[in-house]
């Protein structure tokens, strides 16, 4: 068969760009994911043990608040966690098959965002009412759920409220941790929670994207974190309820490890993108051809499965995973080599996930060439806070390290955008203003809301963009040129 394409769109892609075959590819390669974290559970439970308790560990999971930030191995262990991940991703595959959604980059967004949280904050009980409230809507709205399963997905990020309905809000005072307690009234306030999230999540999604002109890959963290921030107002602040604290787990043989579980993540990420990588190579006639086209892009608007083929996002994929990899790694050990910086965290939950929550967009906009401009945003920031705590001889709070700080610059690839669009110079100014608020959004919605990193990134585009309007900064790099 004759194929008509450029050169660097593979065979699998025929019929222009976007061929038949890429939504069953990263339908398949959602699958894959799912089934990695499966075959990597009884390994985690090989190498840190908790197969004896393993049942209790994931009932501990499914059952406990989940606010941010849950790191899920302290909580549950290794194994329980990718467990956890392992079957809120086969749920999220079966969906996509049932509704017979053809994939592209916003479901695969959707899923990444699902597992990524299964680390932190989302288990195989919490994420079903939210999901099944934009499922009734689509039935009551005469929608058709097949067009709607990425904002299924998105919705789980209010994962958390479903959590606190079911496990403590009905209890205040008597709730207790590690204790199982469920009312009828917390079950139905949970289901009415999923049915109402489910009509105003759809409604909102369109509206904030108009406010950071699609400068914020992560659109749903701008919605979501808005309606988090009244939910929590009136459930604790108007209601006068006492806010509950993030639950302190008791876990010596976890804490023991100065840096959770290194070895073993290491070895599952480069594993897993060197698999990545190679199926994208594979299926793009064995070549990187297109793969330079990517990252010349500004990543603004662009559907990369639609304009370079699902092989070349693949391939993106994986070379942008080992980036972040190699990130993580070279911050872990800063405080060893500057000893003035604060001890910060290893491969936690909250790690590991974020580390996927990175990825999201890779089939829709990222690439290493506009992320690295953020990061050094934060990297600035850090220098800064150095400089003038030294001067005024403060202890310096934070480093690169610090959770909060892995978790928002993980969210903040998502205005890689702007680096692409104004240059290098934008992008920093924008990972610099991300960076200082980073930590301070959580207290908005009370850690309930699981997208605080999208959230983060959309109130960082919101001050940036009258900006550059008001001083008349344009636009440096167009996709069309």
């Amino acid at each position: 068969m004759k194929q008509e394409h450029k050169p660097h769109i593979s065979a699998y892609d025929a019929e222009v760009h976007h061929g038949r075959y890429a939504g069953r590819i990263i339908a398949l390669y959602a699958l894959f994911l799912s089934v990695a974290f499966l075959i990597a559970t009884p390994i985690a439970l090989d190498v840190t043990g908790g197969k004896e308790t393993f049942l209790e560990d994931l009932f501990r999971i499914f059952t406990s608040p989940s606010k941010l930030v849950t790191d899920y191995f302290k909580l549950g262990g290794l194994g329980a966690t990718f467990f956890n991940a392992a079957i809120c991703g086969l749920a999220c595959n079966a969906i996509i098959l049932l509704s017979r959604t053809r994939a592209n980059a916003t479901t695969f967004a959707g899923y990444m965002l699902v597992v990524a949280h299964c680390f932190y904050g989302l288990n195989f009980i919490n994420m079903w009412p939210p999901f099944f409230g934009v499922l009734i809507y689509c039935k009551v709205m005469k929608k058709r759920f097949r067009e709607n399963v990425h904002v299924s997905l998105f919705s789980t990020a209010l994962a958390p409220f479903v959590s606190d309905f079911l496990f403590r809000y009905m209890l205040g005072n008597e709730f207790a941790f590690g204790e199982f307690n469920i009312t009828a009234t917390g079950v139905i306030f949970a289901i009415f929670f999923g049915l109402a999230a489910g009509f105003v999540v759809p409604a909102l999604l369109p509206g904030t994207t108009k406010m950071h002109r699609g400068f914020n890959m992560y659109k749903a963290g701008l919605a979501l974190g808005i309606l988090g921030i009244f939910i929590y107002s009136f459930l604790y602040k108007s209601l006068g309820i006492q806010a509950p604290d993030t639950l302190v787990i008791d876990n010596p043989a976890y804490e023991a490890l100065p840096y959770a579980y290194r070895g073993f993540m290491n070895i599952f990420f480069l594993i897993l993108f060197a698999l990545t990588l190679f199926m994208g190579f594979a299926l793009n006639n064995w070549s990187f051809n297109g793969y330079r086209q990517l990252v010349r892009s500004t990543g603004y608007g662009v559907d990369f499965l639609d304009k370079f083929g699902t092989p070349v996002c693949l391939i993106n994929v994986g070379i942008y995973g080992f980036c972040i990899l190699a990130y993580l790694n070279l911050i872990f050990v800063l405080p060893e080599f500057i000893p003035f910086l604060p001890e910060g965290v290893g491969f936690t939950g909250p790690t590991v996930g974020v580390t996927f929550a990175a990825l999201t967009f890779s089939a829709d906009g990222q690439h290493p060439r506009t992320v690295w401009p953020i990061a050094l945003g934060y990297a600035l920031l850090l220098m800064l806070v150095c400089i003038l705590c030294g001067i005024f001889e403060l202890p310096i709070p934070w480093t690169l390290s610090t959770q909060g700080y892995i978790n928002g610059l993980a969210f903040a690839t998502g205005l890689c955008a702007f680096s692409g669009k104004y240059g290098a110079k934008i992008g920093v100014l924008v990972g610099f203003v991300s960076a200082i608020i980073c930590t301070s959004t959580s207290a908005m919605h009370g850690g309930f809301v699981l997208y605080n990193g999208g959230f983060n990134a959309g109130l960082t585009a919101l001050v940036i963009l009258p900006i550059l309007d008001f001083y008349e900064i344009k636009p440096k790099y167009d996709d069309d040129e």
